[in-house]
């Protein structure tokens, strides 16, 4: 019993060590976004590049974010029909990841960007 206890214990630190340290950058948790993203390969979503392009830099980003992510506001959207057909989708994932997390969630996309992976 002792030592099933032990190795349940090792097991529970080692996974929780992992998963402090996997997908994060920014101090947000990208691993739910590398789903559907990639910092230059385009996937179900855009290049993580292509929305750095689009909106310059974190604070222009963070502000979309934090307005509510209106799909006016959304510059991807506007230049390229496929992501418009993704809108609601795109406001889905925004509800459950990013919302709460604006700021965070910003400087994440411009971080794995500048090293060039998520």
């Amino acid at each position: 019993m002792k030592k099933t206890l032990m190795i349940a214990a090792a097991a529970a630190f080692v996974m929780g060590g992992f998963a402090a340290t996997e997908a994060v950058a920014g101090g947000f948790n990208v691993k739910k976004c590398k789903a559907c993203h990639a910092v230059d390969k385009k996937k179900v979503g855009p290049t993580w590049k292509d929305v750095a392009e689009a909106y310059g830099d974190e604070a222009t980003l963070a502000k979309v974010f934090a307005d509510g992510f209106k799909v006016e506001d959304r510059k991807l959207i506007a230049a390229n029909d496929k992501w418009k057909s993704k809108a609601g989708m795109m406001t889905s994932q925004y509800k459950k990841n990013i919302k709460g997390h604006e700021e965070a969630a910003a400087k994440a996309l411009f971080e794995a960007v500048a090293r060039g992976k998520i």
